[in-house]
């Protein structure tokens, strides 16, 4: 791990004064002294390179673990690369881009060939089997489900690429739906008792852009999204009285009963989505 500049100047100066030909010559401290800003230039240039070690060991690191067959990293980088409408090489697990002439398709189609936006990859420890939830996009950006036929060609394409004996199952569902009760004070300066400011709702604009942030399969922490809602101006304390979410049904394909929770809890489909701000009223207090 790169070290601060601080550190290895700090070095440097000691190195300095344990050498009997430097040390009687240069003794000032200031740090505007010709030993002190040389120092710290080389100090600077240093961390820089040290920096740059860690990115290369990094980026090193996460291409071994992609490209490793069979680990989950390498399953999701697999689900990400999942081409509709093409087809493998034959024998390999990689797309053939080339048209029936052996030219190069458009890079354009290629991207928009890729579909699955969005990937998480867990494996179950009592039947040894891998999950891999996906997710693409709407028109709109918005996350959603792939179609039917789209989702059927992808698990077509997991059962070729993946590991002989591996049971895999595909979740291509749509969000897990929230159901929040939240009381916020409010400023009256600035909110009115519908949360209006300037003809807009700066804390529902606030959730949606939380709900953006959250990562795929991730963990949705009711604190966090707290502390987003007491950074938006006019809010001075915020509250969430309930939390409750429903998943689609494996085996209806409908959605479930609405259950509540507690301090955190991660989708099962992957990603969430606001039934509505309905429940949010705006106190002076």
């Amino acid at each position: 791990m790169a070290r601060s500049i601080s550190e290895i100047q700090a070095r440097m100066i000691e190195s300095v004064s344990a050498n009997q030909i430097l040390s009687g010559q240069l003794t000032s401290t200031s740090k505007t002294s010709i030993t002190r800003l040389f120092t710290f230039i080389v100090a600077t240039a240093i961390w820089m390179l040290e920096v740059f070690f860690d990115q290369h060991k990094k980026e090193v690191d996460e291409k071994l673990a992609n490209q490793k067959s069979g680990t989950l990293p390498w399953y999701r980088t697999m689900a990400l690369r999942f081409q509709y409408g093409f087809d493998l090489v034959k024998d390999e697990d990689y797309f053939d881009n080339k048209d029936k002439d052996g030219n190069e398709i458009e890079i354009t189609k290629i991207e928009a060939s890729k579909i699955v936006k969005y990937a998480a990859v867990n494996e179950t420890t009592e039947s040894s089997r891998v999950i891999i939830k996906i997710a693409g996009e709407d028109s709109s950006g918005v996350l959603a489900p792939i179609s039917d036929e789209q989702s059927e060609g992808f698990e077509a394409y997991i059962n070729k690429i993946k590991v002989a004996g591996v049971k895999v199952t595909v979740l291509n569902y749509k969000a897990d739906l929230l159901s929040l009760v939240i009381r916020i004070k409010r400023n009256a300066m600035i909110l009115n008792e519908k949360g209006m400011k300037e003809g807009k709702f700066p804390v529902n604009i606030a959730i949606e852009e939380f709900m953006k942030e959250l990562p795929f399969d991730g963990d949705l922490r009711l604190s966090a999204l707290v502390d987003k809602l007491q950074s938006v101006e006019g809010v001075l304390d915020a509250t969430i009285v309930g939390a409750r979410s429903a998943g689609i049904d494996p085996v209806t394909g409908k959605y479930g009963e609405e259950r509540d929770f507690f301090i955190s809890k991660i989708p099962f489909s992957g990603y969430f989505k606001i039934t509505d701000f309905e429940n949010i009223t705006y106190d002076v207090v």
